[in-house]
């Protein structure tokens, strides 16, 4: 069965955000970390995501360009995108509206490979709150940024994860993989 992974960028405060917010605080080595990602990007075969990201990464991702696939990739891939408000989806997406755990249990069960879960702050909110995050691969910026949406909301239950993985890449951040 797949599993539903959410990959953030996090600073070590736990505000997410982009690779390119926190460039400027660590030095070059970016090839392990994008290579990192290319991989995890081959290795699932399908993106969940939320409104906002999904309409940033609809407007950017089709017009990329790049040597190593990444592009091409994630064009390719099928999105499920989360979303009360919009009515439709382009970019080889399809729309959740409703109850998200049938949605998810439906997913899990379609594919061979995993479903990656990038940025959308607010669905990984939910998804937390209803236990349907399976891995975080947390690549963790050298850096406090005091504010900005944070990973795990405040207030919420306590809840123990597993260090599957821990990887420090050259640039000075350090790739987390926590499994329930």
């Amino acid at each position: 069965m797949r599993k539903v992974i959410v990959s953030e960028f996090v600073t070590l405060d736990g505000v997410i955000g982009g690779l390119d917010q926190w460039s400027a605080f660590h030095d070059g080595g970016m090839e392990e970390q994008e290579k990192f990602k290319s991989d995890e990007l081959a290795a699932c075969d399908a993106l969940l995501l939320g409104r906002v990201t999904y309409q940033i990464f609809a407007a950017s991702w089709p017009t990329e360009t790049d040597d190593i696939g990444m592009a091409d990739r994630m064009n390719s891939l099928p999105k499920y995108v989360v979303s009360t408000t919009l009515q439709q989806v382009g970019w080889n997406a399809s729309l959740i509206k409703g109850d998200l755990a049938a949605a998810i249990a439906r997913i899990k069960q379609e594919g061979d490979q995993d479903v990656l879960v990038y940025g959308s702050c607010d669905l990984v909110h939910t998804l937390e709150q209803d236990n349907l995050i399976d891995e975080y691969r947390l690549v963790i910026y050298p850096v406090v940024v005091g504010s900005g949406k944070r990973l795990f909301k405040e207030g919420r239950e306590q809840m123990a994860l597993t260090l599957v993985e821990a990887r420090p890449f050259s640039s000075g951040t350090v790739l987390l993989r926590y499994q329930k």
